[in-house]
């Protein structure tokens, strides 16, 4: 077939593949002329494996890493992790098949110290946190940012369902367009300079089409089930994580009821989180559930399902991608904006303020269950997939106060 006839094959809609169309979709994304170096994180699953797939079809110069997070040992005994075990062999594998280089970088230390120890310390401070936040923060978009510089690339692209938009001065971040699959939530702290470097070449494509394009490419992943629990956690059991690194979490203390009475013991604050009303073991009559928890009394303090109504939130940590010069700027101004402080909840509005002297979140309505530790993540109104930025809870305002 000559190349006249070839192109015209590809331009006919009733020929082309998903996969084709998803190569558009690559280089739009991408936004960089074919040649260029990319590095493509590969983490083993479908994800990460079909991105690398795609840009290297797309014609740019590919080279896969994958980050060693945690013990083999440990992670061949779990199925459905990241990072370790049988994941490693799986980029391996697919990048042999894809026939771009590869390599495995050992961020082990740095994982435990920065993500783990931290995860642990949080619940040791009656925090709920959230490590899949610290981990892309530190070793996937700061680290490894700098490994694919040292690489000689000009991009480094991820699997992640988010999209990277221009607009302005400098790109922006927004939800993916497969809303079931969004995970900006996770992604609040990427940085205005990180973001001038990362791609996201699945935030325009569904799932769905994801798993297509891996089976029409006949990469071996295609049916991989994804990983669902926290890539260290073992089961999901949390506890079994914080108990090993911090052993002294265990100590017990009371379950102590907001009108002060006592009802009752607990094993360790690191059990409890906001909002958790089951595994109390304790009766008043009423629905009881966890308030709060007061970490250097080691009390859980619960109380009725109204006593959850939180009014405001402070910020800490905070990390800034709209318009406005900064987030002191924006409380300033008293930016009205949509708040998330969950990633299974949709947004509500609210808008920026001083909460006493610290940069918050005054909700219009009220928000049940917001536990300090977890993310707050701020979107526009006026354009509901556009991310402002956000940051972690550090505390909250009932909402009588």
């Amino acid at each position: 077939m000559d190349a006249a006839s070839l192109d015209s094959q590809l331009s006919d809609p009733s020929t082309r593949t998903a996969a084709d169309a998803a190569v558009d979709a690559v280089r739009v994304a991408v936004g960089l002329p074919a040649g260029t170096r990319v590095v493509a994180a590969m983490s083993g699953g479908v994800d990460s494996t079909v991105t690398a797939a795609l840009l290297a079809k797309a014609g740019y110069d590919v080279v896969g890493v994958t980050l060693q997070l945690y013990d083999h040992g440990q992670a061949l005994a779990k199925k459905g992790a990241c990072c370790a075990g049988q994941d490693i062999h799986d980029a391996r594998t697919a990048a042999e098949a894809i026939g771009i280089p590869h390599y495995v970088l050992d961020y082990e230390s740095r994982f435990r110290e920065e993500v783990m120890e931290e995860f642990a310390d949080a619940y040791l401070r009656g925090e709920t946190p959230i490590p899949c936040v610290r981990c892309n923060q530190t070793v996937k978009f700061r680290d490894l940012l700098d490994v694919a510089r040292d690489l000689g690339a000009e991009a480094l692209a991820t699997g992640h369902y988010v999209r990277r938009a221009a607009g302005g001065n400098r790109p922006h971040l927004q939800r993916a367009m497969d809303a079931t699959r969004d995970q900006s939530y996770f992604l609040f702290a990427t940085t205005a300079e990180q973001l001038d470097f990362l791609r996201f070449p699945l935030g325009g494509l569904p799932k769905t089409e994801v798993r297509r394009v891996a089976a029409e490419l006949g990469l071996a992943i295609a049916d991989k089930p994804d990983s669902q629990d926290i890539c260290f956690v073992p089961e999901g059991r949390y506890t079994t994580v914080i108990d090993r690194l911090r052993p002294h979490g265990a100590e017990p203390g009371d379950i102590v009821h907001m009108d002060g009475r006592v009802l009752g013991r607990h094993e360790g604050v690191t059990r409890y989180t906001i909002g958790q009303r089951r595994g109390l073991n304790v009766a008043v009559g009423d629905p009881l559930f966890v308030v709060r928890i007061d970490a250097d009394s080691r009390q859980v303090i619960v109380g009725p399902r109204e006593a959850l109504l939180t009014g405001a939130l402070r910020l800490k940590e905070t990390n800034w991608l709209g318009e406005s010069a900064s987030f002191a700027a924006a409380c300033d101004e008293g930016r009205p904006v949509l708040a998330r402080v969950r990633s299974t909840r949709e947004p509500v509005p609210g808008r920026l303020g001083w909460v006493g002297d610290e940069v918050g979140v005054v909700f219009d309505g009220a928000e049940e269950g917001v536990a300090p530790g977890q993310a707050c993540v701020l979107y526009a109104p006026e354009d509901p997939d556009r991310v402002l930025g956000g940051g972690f809870i550090a505390a909250t305002v009932p909402v009588q106060d």
